[in-house]
């Protein structure tokens, strides 16, 4: 397997967390089979940090977006008994 094309790496940030993390579990597969040539290790490396950035971004996302419904709760609840 060759490195990515230029026009192949839109292609990665456009995947969703899941087809992400299981495009990564098939890197570390192929790495860890001994079986890569050079060429093909450095391709897989590349790729499997741009992969675990955009997991790792995708997460955060989500983590932010939860914290900010449990604040919008918190409010919501203390506005509540301001009230009564």
């Amino acid at each position: 397997m060759s490195e990515p094309a230029p026009s192949e790496q839109p292609v990665q940030e456009k995947l969703g967390y899941e087809a992400a993390s299981a495009r990564v579990e098939e890197i570390i597969r192929r790495l860890d089979s001994g079986e890569a040539s050079l060429d093909e290790t450095l391709a897989l490396l590349r790729e499997g940090k741009t992969l675990i950035e955009l997991c790792a971004k995708e997460l955060a996302a989500v983590g932010d977006a939860l914290q900010e419904l449990r604040l919008d709760e918190l409010v919501s609840r203390l506005e509540g008994t301001t009230e009564a």
